[in-house]
């Protein structure tokens, strides 16, 4: 049991003399470095957390969970299967679909695309697009050469509602001339940003039978996009699926498999930061161990004179562990505090030092974002600063037995 008398001595003995001047930086400095590496550690394990929630919510926002696709290229009879698939259990929805490349050009300025033809009742209760149009909507779609573009693409296209954009198919039409490229000219109708550069600057709607002759299926389509109550058990779902169909010429993507580079890479990436930064707050735990046996060895005589008086070594060992244990203690918390406001508020931190700096630190063509996005998850934070106040209690505790063994006729002696 710590007593009041321990307390009191370990709190005296951090506090700022003008002999102990150096004593009090390097008690300082362990403090700081705590403090920041915990900090630092909260800040990139959200950071990692909100790229991995919002690429998920992007995707699967704009992408089925799942998508059934003919070996074949085309899925004749796809509203016998769409309807099978959407008695099944679990399944939320399921929207057939032409999804192709094309090059899209437009005031001499060309781009690859991906044209993706959907029924306008299919793509108006997608609400990843529905609830981030920044022009237009969905009134229009219904006609034969409406077209829907994300606001990257408009902007690469210098595009604004009512332009005419024209798709290139990459299979031409073969004519007593040679082949001729197949083209289409459609009207820009709406505009959006879900806030995802890869979608933003690539997508374009067009209505499904619009789809079906531009890319020349006929009646059929490509695949058939899948909904789901629970993405993160697609697996389930996906044998549901396999067993539906059988032998038919068709394959099976989940999200996981199409998206598999991104969030292996972000993994990799999250578990070596949190690493490396376990190592920042290990080196400032060392500085503890350096601060007590400074101060050990600066009041070898005070504990001398503590032992005289009837001190244990238990009580002197306490007594340097509380030093040391405050220091890692309040570095810790003051690190957490400072991890956990800079995450909130991350994204108007980046904005104010671009302002200032003039510079783009965060590029969304590169990061696929266009927001620097943080998820703090509570449990990681009490981790963070669980392992911070476990390596500094085990830092504490060499100095602290040290002080415990001093001799104090030895101490006394050469003072």
């Amino acid at each position: 049991m710590i007593s009041k008398f321990e307390r009191y001595v370990a709190f005296r003995y951090l506090r700022t003399r003008r002999q102990e001047g150096f004593i009090s930086v390097t008690a300082w400095f362990s403090f700081l470095g705590i403090a920041l590496g915990v900090a630092a550690l909260i800040i990139v394990m959200s950071v990692m957390n909100g790229f991995r929630h919002e690429l998920i919510s992007k995707i699967i926002g704009m992408n089925g969970h799942l998508a059934i696709y003919s070996n074949t290229g085309s899925l004749p009879d796809f509203d016998a299967l769409t309807d099978e698939v959407r008695k099944l259990p679990g399944i939320t929805e399921a929207n057939p679909l032409v999804e192709g490349q094309s090059m899209a050009i437009a005031h001499e300025n060309a781009t690859g695309v991906i044209v993706h033809g959907m029924a306008w009742e299919d793509l108006n209760a997608r609400k990843s697009v529905t609830e981030n149009f920044v022009g237009g909507g969905m009134t229009l779609f219904k006609q034969p050469n409406a077209a829907i573009i994300g606001q990257r693409l408009a902007e690469k296209l210098r595009l604004i509602l009512g332009d005419k954009i024209t798709l290139v198919a990459p299979e031409g039409n073969a004519t007593d001339f040679g082949v001729m490229p197949r083209t289409k000219t459609f009207e820009v109708v709406g505009i959006f940003d879900v806030g995802m550069y890869q979608y933003d600057s690539t997508f374009v709607f067009i209505p499904l039978p619009s789809a079906q002759k531009f890319f020349q299926l006929g009646d059929g389509v490509t695949g058939i996009e899948v909904f789901t109550k629970d993405p993160e058990a697609i697996t389930h779902y996906k044998k549901e699926l396999s067993t539906l169909v059988g032998d038919k010429k068709v394959r099976i993507f989940d999200w996981q498999q199409a998206n598999q580079d991104f969030f292996s890479t972000i993994e990799v990436e999250r578990n070596v930061m949190f690493i490396i930064l376990t190592l920042i707050i290990l080196v400032a735990s060392f500085n503890v161990v350096s601060t007590l046996i400074m101060l050990v060895k600066d009041k070898s005589r005070d504990i001398a004179i503590l032992r005289t008086l009837g001190a244990t070594q238990g009580m002197i060992m306490r007594i340097f562990f509380i030093a040391g244990s405050l220091i890692g203690t309040l570095g810790a918390f003051v690190g957490a505090i400072f991890g956990l406001v800079f995450s909130w508020n991350i994204d108007v931190i980046r904005k104010f030092i671009e302002t200032l700096s003039g510079t783009q630190l965060f590029r969304p063509e590169i990061r696929f974002l266009s927001k620097l996005p943080a998820r703090v998850e509570p449990q990681e934070v009490i981790l963070v600063v669980f392992i911070a106040l476990l390596l500094t209690f085990l830092a504490s505790l060499y100095p602290s037995w040290r002080a415990s063994r001093l001799d104090p006729v030895e101490a006394l002696r050469y003072e």
